[in-house]
């Protein structure tokens, strides 16, 4: 019941703060980008947002959630993954993504340990008359 209600709580903190990320995103598209500069910050915070919206919605009923829930731990931990080889290659901002990728990192391992457990499938025989 603890883990549960723990989960709830880390899901509707993480949707909140991902979702928070719409204000930035909607300025950044409405002011435009210019034709030489890629900037993939709204292209993130899309995603992020949209995330964040599924994990409110999935703090209801996390056990029927579980997939939205693996869904998010991973794509935590690979976006992690990806700062962290970044930082190899980027040393000028190499403390900057580390510690990005240690925050998403522990983001997917807190959804991975207090995900719900998967629900035994029960087994339906077919009665034959």
């Amino acid at each position: 019941m603890r883990r549960e209600r723990a989960l709830k709580v880390v899901l509707v903190v993480l949707g909140l703060v991902f979702s928070a990320g719409i204000y930035p995103m909607v300025t950044s598209v409405r002011d435009g980008w210019q034709a030489n500069k890629e900037d993939a910050l709204s292209m993130a915070l899309s995603l992020y947002v949209t995330l964040g919206i599924f994990l409110l919605l999935a703090a209801r009923n996390p056990s029927a959630n579980r997939s939205v829930i693996a869904f998010a731990a991973w794509a935590n931990i690979a976006h992690g993954a990806v700062m962290t080889v970044m930082a190899v290659h980027l040393p000028n901002e190499r403390e900057d993504l580390l510690v990005a990728a240690a925050v998403f990192g522990v983001i997917g391992l807190v959804l991975i340990v207090l995900a719900p457990a998967k629900q035994p499938v029960e087994l339906v025989s077919a009665a034959v008359v």
